[in-house]
Formats: structure tokens, sequence, C-alpha cells
């Protein structure tokens, strides 16, 4: 018996990161270069099923998650595969801009 010892105290334990977190940095990424991404080329590049990926997105526009603005767009035909006879979606995904100054001091106002 070890005295004064707490168990998983002596290594840090590593967090891997939630599918949540992998989308948001590769999409914020792929917005960096002006880049937008089709459910399909997010699932080959982070082996998550697209419908799973669409939730996600979802998600990160929530407060809570970020509150990151969703673009979408439909693809252009000649950038679409001659495989897909449908319209194809396109997302990119960019910080929300947070506005100081009047409008912060107003919600303020109206709560008191």
């Amino acid at each position: 018996m070890v005295m004064g010892r707490k168990r998983g105290t002596r290594t840090a334990r590593r967090m891997l990161p939630t599918q949540r977190d992998v989308l948001r940095d590769v999409m914020l990424t792929a917005g960096k270069y002006g880049a937008w991404m089709t459910l399909r080329e997010l699932a080959r590049l982070t082996r998550y099923g697209e419908t799973s990926i669409s939730a996600q997105l979802r998600h990160l526009r929530k407060a809570r998650c970020g509150g990151f603005v969703l673009e979408k767009q439909v693809r252009k035909p000649e950038v679409v595969s001659s495989e897909e006879h449908f319209v194809v979606w396109e997302y990119r995904l960019t910080p929300r801009r947070v506005f100081a100054g009047r409008h912060r001091e107003s919600r303020r106002r109206r709560r008191q």
C-alpha cells in the first residue's frame, strides 16, 4: 500500500480530440485559405460519416460550441465530378466576429 499518493496523478492523461474538435480545426484551416469543403471531402479526410459531420457542423454554429459562422453554397458544376449527378453543397466555417462597444452596453442596460 502506497500512502499519500493518488492514482493517476503521476502521469498526465491525454485527452483525445472529439469529432467536433477535429472538424472545427479542419474547417478553420481550410477557411484560412478560402477553401470550401463538401461533406464527402470531409468524410474522406477525417474518416467520419457524412451525416455525423453534418450534425457536428450544425453544433458548431451554437454559441456554447463556439458560435462559428457556417456558410453553405452549391458547388459549381465544373468542379463536381462526373459520378455525382445531383446538387453538391460545400461549406466554409469562420469565427464569428464580436463587436465590442454599444451593442454589449445596451444589452447590459436592458437586463438591469
